[in-house]
């Protein structure tokens, strides 16, 4: 997958938005050190890039009503593309799978699972997670505490990021 070649300015604007995407431009602009108008157009290009996906409200979990995170991991019975794209289709359409991963090891997919409690875990699994196409096994790991979640991407520079920008050459 090519990567889009990020200068300073850029990394900034990302991290920026990463503290706080209610920000104004003209908020942003300023903590970013450019004049509202090139701030404007920068963030458009990285949103046509698609580096900025999209905007969205942290929801306190527990304070919404969703007390259990739940780590499933789960094993296909055999790798055909055609189940697992019925299986992929499936784990989309879930509204409790707020991630899910196609990952190595002991599993073959790692979801991360958000429900009202333990009780409605069970039923998610038995009427839900156990009927999905190929699943062999299913192994849950519940979370007892969260220490780190929505954590800001690591923006560093890497070696093929454009070259830093010169203070007053514009952006």
């Amino acid at each position: 997958m090519p990567t889009t070649r990020l200068d300073a300015i850029d990394r900034r604007i990302l991290a920026a938005l990463q503290r706080d995407a209610r920000l104004t431009n003209v908020q942003l602009a300023e903590e970013v050190n450019l004049s509202p108008s090139p701030c404007l157009r920068r963030v458009r290009q990285l949103e046509a890039a698609g580096l900025i996906r999209g905007y969205h409200a942290e929801l306190d979990r527990g304070g919404v009503g969703l007390g259990l995170t739940v780590f499933v991991g789960i094993k296909v019975e055999r790798h055909h593309e055609a189940q697992a794209n019925a299986f992929r289709e499936a784990v989309a359409a879930l509204p409790e799978v707020v991630s899910a991963h196609l990952v190595s090891g002991e599993s073959d997919f790692l979801l991360q699972v958000v429900v009202v409690d333990l009780a409605a875990y069970e039923r998610f699994l038995t009427g839900t997670l156990l009927r999905l196409p190929g699943v062999s096994d299913i192994r849950s790991n519940f979370a007892i505490q969260t220490v780190k979640e929505h954590g800001p991407l690591p923006l560093a520079r890497r070696e093929d990021d454009a070259p830093e920008a010169c203070p007053g050459r514009g952006p």
